[in-house]
């Protein structure tokens, strides 16, 4: 069974002329378990959008996000947040950690939304990360790199059945990216978890077996697609 099917995912964003552009016009998409899939393209093509829809992080103007086999789009927002947090986790560009807490407490936080806070979980997935000697640092004392490897840690928390990755090497020098992404792979693999990354870096979409154009999913071409505001 897959861990995520797409069917007619829609989202518009409104003109200052009333008129509506359509950013993601994706007619069918779906993962299987363990699935590792690399996504490209263009900036602005709505690659981050689409992430952000398949995580309920936005709602769609249409179409159909199944996760795990829940509609993500069919339900409330509380329960939306559940059901990302139970089976999604997400690597975000800018790591989104928070620099009050140090980097244990961040990974038990995604816990407290998902299957409850295990703290020898916690310590376990940063020491996965090579973080066993940084459990009590705050990202301000962290290095990018590091501070990436606790995003990692804390998106594979609750054992999620999916896990998406926005850019999540874009601040990485070449050989840190690629270890990032291998280490990525690993965890993923180890865990049971589908993978499936948006890059624009040619060294990292070298490393997946499952590499496709963004445009080939999408049939929005948002500079180009302009409809009349719905009545």
């Amino acid at each position: 069974m897959p861990v995520l099917e797409i069917a007619n995912l829609i989202k518009r964003y409104p003109n200052p002329d009333g008129a509506f552009r359509t950013i993601v016009d994706v007619p069918a998409f779906a993962m299987e378990p363990d699935q590792q899939t690399a996504l490209f393209g263009r900036s602005g093509s709505g690659k981050t959008t689409f992430l952000h829809l398949v995580s309920g992080i936005l709602r769609s103007d249409g179409g159909s996000v199944t996760i795990d086999n829940e509609t993500m789009s069919a339900v409330a927002e509380s329960r939306r947040d559940r059901l990302r947090a139970r089976a999604i986790g997400y690597v975000f560009q800018t790591f989104n950690l928070l620099y009050g807490h140090s980097a244990l407490e961040n990974v038990e936080l995604a816990m407290r939304f998902g299957r409850g806070v295990d703290r020898t979980l916690a310590r376990e997935l940063l020491e996965r990360v090579g973080l066993a000697a940084h459990l009590h640092h705050r990202p301000s004392q962290l290095s990018v790199g590091q501070q990436q490897r606790v995003a990692v840690a804390r998106a594979l928390a609750n054992h999620p059945k999916l896990v998406l990755a926005d850019e999540p090497t874009g601040s990485l020098d070449e050989q840190s990216a690629s270890d990032a992404i291998a280490l990525i792979r690993t965890l993923c693999r180890e865990n049971g978890a589908a993978l499936l990354l948006v890059s624009h870096d040619r060294s990292i979409l070298a490393q997946f077996d499952d590499v496709r154009d963004f445009s080939t999913l999408n049939q929005a071409a948002p500079e180009l697609s302009v409809e009349a505001a719905p009545s």
